[in-house]
Order: structure tokens, then C-alpha cells, then sequence
């Protein structure tokens, strides 16, 4: 057995002394534990300091204490990154922000025809004036390409759906060349940038998702999965998919069946609304909607929990009149608030912009030549199908009464859904017929004029083009447009503007939204203006 070697004694002080005797007791120990001796075991475990409870237990202790810091430092460490690896919204949302330089967005979800789009459109303006937020101006979309569904039968797409659903319509438009912006029909520039401030859906997009490539010419998606799948990430994200994201995405999920907006109207906030689903309706649809008044700067401006928020995401804007209430906004006059109030004023009729309404004008001047009369008739579309007999009987009143005043021919411009082979036995096709008092006009898509202008919208670029927003530098670099761009479909709008003109009147359909665009039109007397 080893030894260690003492010094002579008389040099050493007692403590130095038990100090080396136990340092030997140790050294053997070592040394013959691969033994396993029944002696090395049955040594008296108090004589050795280091073997005492108190000691173990101390030794313990400090163990349990070392391995919990390292493992509360290692988790918080990986969860850090696990977080940031897992929710990728996180880091898209902290990269939008230093691009978009303190701006906070309103973005909301149109649908149905082009003239409910319009009326969201407008409610999107008011809502953004009343937030102080830059509004995300959409795309016009398909004829129905997205649908709400019917506020009244309290049976409507929720606003995560129908936020997403116009997310990846917009992003087909854009693949396939249709895109067209709102403002590339409709001239804001009386409300832009004095009332309130804009960016087109494009540039927003291309932000919001971090593609920094021209995003208004992207064709390849389907060839570039990566792509693909990154935009609808972040429809996926900005929809609400996920929930919201501290400071930087609200989802309004308020909609028409639970909420009726409104500002500084006086009432006390969450007052009861008129119209609320009947007992029929909520044992037949097992439903249990209570339709609430709130304020929307209390709900969603200072002070509240959206506010925060980078980007604020609504559902559809869209309200009507109904049964004595508003579906969904009831903003109409704001004394209170004279900015509010000059913006209600400034955006209750928006006109088309220029290029339109100059083709509309020279069709009334040089194609028709003669004072007209209008006749708007939806017959194929919805409800309307099944009221041919009264829109024909309207207009079958207007022209005898045309007839007993005025000159013959009585000049006709047409504007319908109801295809010319399909006339035959209907009282179009007796009008057609008739040519001794009868003079029929109509504009077709395919006409030089509809095509020039339509070429003249594109090369505008009115939606890339609006809006002061210093803080993008690479918009200026976006194109105006593409190689593969398709014409815009402006055909409706040109055929509106040829009805603004119709000095002998108009008559539209009773219920449809064209007919009261022409009416507004008419009334705002564009065509003398424009």
C-alpha cells in the first residue's frame, strides 16, 4: 500500500499533522476502492469530514442549485430561439415595423360587385380618417369572387374568412395579370393626401411579407413554391389566423351580427340597436346575436387595446340601410368633429377618374349625337331575374311619356346584363324592332374607344402612383406596368359615364347599386364637369 511520507514531527503543528493523516486515509482509500475490501467499507464514516451528512447534504444542495440556474438560463435561451424559429410572425412582424417607420395601416376585406366594393371603400376612408391610420386601398375584385352572405339573416362569412379569402384573390390577380386598384377607376385625389393617407395593396404587400423584388409583376408563383407558400403565410398572419400580435396586428372580429359602428354620436356606448334577430330566427338558426351601438374610437382608437397595434384589420365594411338601422356603420354626420364631418361630406360621392369620364362623354357627344335617355336594366343577376315584368314596365312609362313630348326618334342608350340573343320576345327586342320611334345604343368591350381608354388606365397607374409615403424607397422602382398585364375590364364604368350624360333621364333597376351610382352621378352633374 502507498504511503505518504510525513515531515518530521517536531516541525509540524497538530493540525498539520491530522491534515496529512487524513489525506493518507484518503489516498488509500483511492487506492484500493477497486477492491471493494469488506474493510475499506466498514471504516467509521464520522472520522472523514468529507463524509459527514452535513457535508452530503451541502454538497447536495449546491448541486441542485448549479444544475437549476444552468437549466432556467438554457430554457429561457431556447425558448427564445424556439420561439423565433416556431413563430416566424414575430420576426415578420419586427422587420415590417422598421420598414413602415412608426405608420400604422387600416386594412379591411370588400366583396360582392364593384359597387359594394365602392360603398366599403368609402366606409374604409371614414374609418381610417376617424383612426388616423393610412388606408390599404384593395384591389377591385371578381364579380362576386368573394361573398359576405346576408347581414339581415344573420348568416354571414366571419371576418378571419373573409380576410383571407380576399387576401388570395387579390395575390391571383396580381399572378394572372388582372390587377386592377381601386383608385385606378375612382379619383381620390380630393381626399388624398389633404383628408387622409393611402398605399396600394401591392406595395403594402410586398412590405408586409418582406419581398423585395417588384411585387407588382410576380407571374411565376406557381414555378416558385417558396414564394407560394410565404404570401399565404402572411394572409395567414395578417388575416388573424393565429390571433393577434402584441403592437403590431389586430383583427377586428366584431362584424354585422353583433356590432353596429358609430362616432361621437351622443348615445351611451353598447346600447342596445333596433334591429336584433326575432325568436323565429333564433330557434330556427339556433342563434343568440344581441346587435350593440359602439363607438369606434372608444373600441379600437387612444386609449384602447388596439391602438397599439401596427396594423388594424378589419372584415367587411360594408352597411346598408334596414328596417330603421344600419347594418354595420351608422356614421352620417359628426357636428362634433368638423375633420370627420368635411371627410363624410368629401368621400359621399367619388367620382371616376378622369379618363373615364371623358370616354363617356365623347360616346353621349360623337357616337350618339342626340339627347338620350338611359335605361339601366339588370335582369339576369340575384333578385333581379325574377322583376323583369316591373324594371320593363318603368321604362315602358318613361318612353311613352318621351313619346307624347319630344322628337322620334327617341335616342336609347342601353346598359344591360342580358344578352342580345337572348332579347327575343322580351320588350327589348320590340324596341330593337321598332326603328320609326326607336333608336337603340350600345357599348361593347371590344370598341376602339373602350380599349383606348382602358390603355390609358394602365399606363396611369393612379394606384402605384397616390399617396406621399417618404418612408418606402423602393417604390418608385415598382412598374407601372407589365409585359403581361391584361387590359383593365372597364366597360361598366364607361357605360355609367354615358348615363351621367342622358339629358332625357334615366331609369334604372329598383335595388341595384348601379342605378344609384348613375343617380349620384347624375346628381353631382360630372358629366357638365368633367
Amino acid at each position: 500500500m502507498a504511503q505518504i511520507l510525513l515531515p518530521s514531527l517536531p516541525t509540524l503543528t497538530p493540525l498539520a499533522i491530522s491534515i496529512a493523516i487524513i489525506q493518507d486515509k484518503a489516498m488509500n482509500s483511492i487506492l484500493n476502492f477497486h477492491k471493494r475490501t469488506t474493510k475499506s467499507w466498514t471504516k467509521k464514516k464520522t472520522s472523514v469530514p468529507y463524509r459527514s451528512p452535513l457535508f452530503v447534504l451541502l454538497v447536495s444542495v449546491f448541486t441542485v442549485f448549479f444544475f437549476l440556474v444552468l437549466f432556467t438560463s438554457y430554457s429561457k435561451t431556447s425558448n427564445s430561439l424556439l420561439h423565433k424559429t416556431i413563430n416566424p410572425q414575430i420576426t415578420q412582424c419586427s422587420r415590417f415595423q422598421a420598414l413602415s417607420g412608426g405608420e400604422k395601416f387600416l386594412w379591411y376585406a370588400p366583396h360582392s360587385g364593384f359597387s359594394n366594393q365602392l360603398s366599403e371603400f368609402k366606409n374604409g376612408i371614414l374609418m381610417a380618417g376617424i383612426l388616423n391610420r393610412t388606408l390599404i386601398v384593395p384591389p377591385i375584385l371578381d364579380h362576386h369572387a368573394v361573398a359576405l352572405g346576408s347581414c339581415p339573416k344573420f348568416r354571414v362569412s366571419g371576418p378571419q374568412e373573409i380576410r383571407f379569402s380576399v387576401w388570395d384573390h387579390a395575390i391571383e390577380l396580381i399572378k394572372t395579370g388582372r390587377y386592377v386598384s381601386m383608385v385606378d377607376i375612382i379619383d381620390t385625389s380630393s381626399l388624398v393626401p389633404s383628408s387622409i393617407q393611402t398605399i396600394d395593396f401591392r406595395i403594402f404587400a410586398s412590405l408586409w411579407c418582406g419581398w423585395n423584388k417588384d411585387f407588382t409583376c410576380i407571374n411565376d408563383l406557381n414555378a416558385r413554391s417558396s414564394l407560394s407558400e410565404s404570401l399565404m403565410q402572411c394572409g395567414s398572419i395578417i388575416s388573424g389566423v393565429n390571433g393577434n400580435i402584441d403592437k403590431c396586428l389586430y383583427a377586428v372580429d366584431e362584424d354585422c351580427r353583433t356590432t353596429v359602428w358609430t362616432y361621437k354620436n351622443g348615445e351611451e356606448d353598447g346600447v342596445l340597436d333596433p334591429f336584433q334577430p326575432d325568436e323565429q330566427l333564433k330557434k330556427k338558426k339556433n342563434i343568440s346575436y344581441v346587435r350593440r351601438h359602439r363607438d369606434v374610437s372608444k373600441t379600437l382608437g387612444p386609449g384602447s387595446e388596439s391602438e397599439s397595434a401596427t396594423i388594424l384589420a378589419f372584415g367587411s365594411l360594408f352597411s346598408a340601410s334596414y328596417k330603421g338601422s344600419e347594418l354595420y356603420i351608422d356614421i352620417h354626420e359628426v357636428q362634433t368633429d368638423q375633420r370627420i364631418q368635411s371627410l363624410i361630406g368629401k368621400s359621399k360621392f367619388l367620382p371616376f377618374v378622369p379618363e373615364i369620364l371623358i370616354a363617356g362623354k365623347k360616346y353621349a357627344l360623337e357616337t350618339i349625337k342626340a339627347p338620350f335617355l338611359c335605361a339601366q336594366l339588370r335582369l339576369l343577376d340575384g333578385q333581379f331575374k325574377n322583376h323583369r315584368t316591373a324594371t320593363f314596365l318603368g321604362l315602358k312609362q318613361k318612353l311613352e311619356s318621351l313619346k307624347r313630348t319630344g322628337h322620334q326618334p327617341i335616342h336609347i342608350f342601353v346598359m344591360t346584363d342580358l344578352p342580345r340573343g337572348n332579347w327575343t320576345g322580351s320588350y327589348l327586342s320590340d324596341l330593337a324592332s321598332d326603328s320609326d320611334h326607336f333608336k337603340l345604343h350600345f357599348l361593347r368591350g371590344e370598341e376602339d374607344l373602350v380599349i383606348q381608354t382602358a390603355k390609358k388606365i394602365a399606363a396611369a397607374g393612379h394606384g402605384l402612383r397616390l399617396g406621399h409615403i417618404p418612408w418606402i424607397n423602393g417604390v418608385s422602382k415598382m412598374k407601372m406596368h407589365c409585359p403581361y398585364q391584361r387590359l383593365p375590364d372597364i366597360l361598366l364604368y364607361i357605360e355609367e359615364s354615358v348615363c351621367a350624360c342622358a339629358s332625357l333621364g334615366f331609369v334604372g333597376t329598383a335595388g341595384s347599386t348601379i342605378a344609384e351610382s348613375i343617380e349620384l352621378m347624375r346628381k353631382s352633374d360630372v358629366c357638365r364637369t368633367s
